[in-house]
């Protein structure tokens, strides 16, 4: 019998090292290594793999396979992220920060389905039933007939799957907790996690359930465990939002079945995450009233809808010779750095001795390069004291010449700001607003920030 070695596997990224360091020299991390046992197989080295396998069928790329079949939740936001609903036999991961209201969307898709007669399984592995009936009740599915649970073992939960009839979808609150023993190792391990990621979505894919698996997220918000975790599933699905704030964003980054970067946007409510049908007005604040110097409302993509967030920058001229101070919530900060290097050397306007602060509104992250322009305006506009106009929208990517470059889905913002009632729009002079049919709002187009600029602080 072969002897069994030992390796040590990071649990930050999953690499292998024959000997146990400090440091992880994939990944960086620091004691992340832990020791595992790993029994080594001595067939690859007596048979060469050409031969002695079963043979596979080949099939034509122009097949007339029909579209798989689509659990529709009932909940509009999720179904729309993942592209129309859950797909039988496919499995999603989901991760988010503690306490985001990842078990609480669950759960609601849980009861909705089970009570328009679909075959649901919800096994909890970090509560007890108990625990789970009781917040249930408090978001009104009591009643619903829900499958509930609250096991860690693998085959324990695959034992018992099999022997009734198949559900049509099967919840695991969450992956980090389940426990297989074909793995010697503790529960959560990089092991663990791949070992038994890896049979429940054999046992969904081969019985048509689709499956959803809970993720838990480090420190920086990543997906906790192996990365080969989320290459196993066919969906990864990113729960965000803070806890200040009543909005909560489930963003697809991956998704097999349909776009990447589709949103649902929620609302925590006390009995549960409402569903928020025009997510643009959980962005802006009241505009009805005098505009405010630095308030500039940006029309962002994500995936393809268009949702409007506003975007406030404030200005404070210090003494000289003090170091300005710049800081940044919800934008990139290193952006915002080469947005004041262009305001200053392209458009004369003097930022260096100035702190700037800069913030989107509602605790939105924004990472669209479209923002340039509207990040820029809002800056000049705190600078000089002269506010935009409220029924004005601006979107453009500014290049370090100065330039105003055009970017994507410009048809698409302008409608949506059209139909919040804006009425004017700044855009760069080669974006697609104006060719491709009839602009729904009064366009103003500069091929130049310098322009842009101008008009902003009423120069002729």
């Amino acid at each position: 019998m072969a002897k069994p070695r030992k390796n040590f596997v990071c649990q930050n990224c999953g690499s292998l090292s024959s000997r146990w360091q400090g440091q992880c020299d994939d990944c960086g991390a620091w004691n992340s290594l832990v020791e595992e046992a790993v029994t080594p197989t001595i067939f690859a080295e007596k048979h060469h793999l050409a031969s002695g396998g079963r043979r596979i069928a080949f099939e034509a790329l122009g097949g007339e396979d029909a579209l798989p079949e689509r659990l529709v939740s009932g909940i509009a936001e999720f179904d729309c992220a993942l592209g129309g609903g859950l797909v039988r036999g496919s499995a999603s991961l989901i991760g988010g920060d503690p306490g985001i209201g990842k078990s609480t969307l669950l759960l609601q898709i849980a009861g909705r389905l089970a009570r328009a007669g679909r075959r649901v399984t919800y096994i909890s592995g970090e509560e007890a039933a108990a625990q789970v009936r009781l917040r249930a009740a408090r978001m009104g599915y009591g009643d619903a007939p829900v499958q509930l649970a609250a096991a860690t073992s693998v085959r324990d939960i695959l034992t018992s799957l099999a022997a009734d009839a198949p559900s049509d979808l099967v919840i695991i609150d969450s992956i980090q907790t389940m426990h297989s023993d074909t793995i010697d190792s503790a529960p959560g391990t990089v092991s663990q996690v791949r070992a038994s990621a890896s049979e429940l979505i054999r046992f969904a894919k081969e019985g048509g359930s689709a499956l959803i698996l809970v993720g838990h997220v480090t420190k920086d918000g990543s997906l906790a465990g192996p990365r080969v975790l989320e290459h196993m599933v066919d969906a990864v699905l990113a729960f965000e939002g803070e806890r200040s704030h009543q909005y909560r964003i489930l963003r697809a980054v991956k998704n097999r079945f349909g776009g990447t970067d589709e949103i649902g946007v929620f609302s925590m409510e006390a009995d549960g995450l409402a569903e928020v049908a025009n997510p643009s007005a959980l962005f802006l604040t009241d505009r009805h009233g005098t505009a405010a110097p630095g308030a500039v409302v940006f029309p962002a993509m994500e995936g393809t809808r268009a949702v409007l967030v506003e975007i406030q920058a404030l200005t404070l001229r210090l003494a000289s010779g003090a170091t300005p101070r710049r800081a940044v919530v919800g934008w990139d900060a290193s952006r915002l750095a080469m947005i004041l290097a262009v305001l200053e050397a392209r458009c004369g306007l003097s930022l260096s001795s100035a702190e700037v602060y800069l913030n989107v509104a509602g605790g939105y992250r924004l990472s669209d390069p479209a923002a340039d322009l509207a990040v820029a305006a809002a800056i000049v506009s705190a600078f000089a004291e002269r506010p935009i106009p409220a029924d004005c929208v601006l979107f453009g990517e500014i290049a370090l010449s100065g330039e105003l470059r055009p970017v994507a889905h410009s048809v698409l913002r302008l409608k949506e700001a059209a139909k919040l009632g804006f009425a004017r729009a700044i855009l760069p002079a080669a974006g697609d607003g104006g060719r491709q049919g009839k602009a729904p709002l009064t366009l103003t187009s500069h091929g130049r920030l310098s322009q842009c600029v101008d008009q902003i602080l009423g120069r002729g």
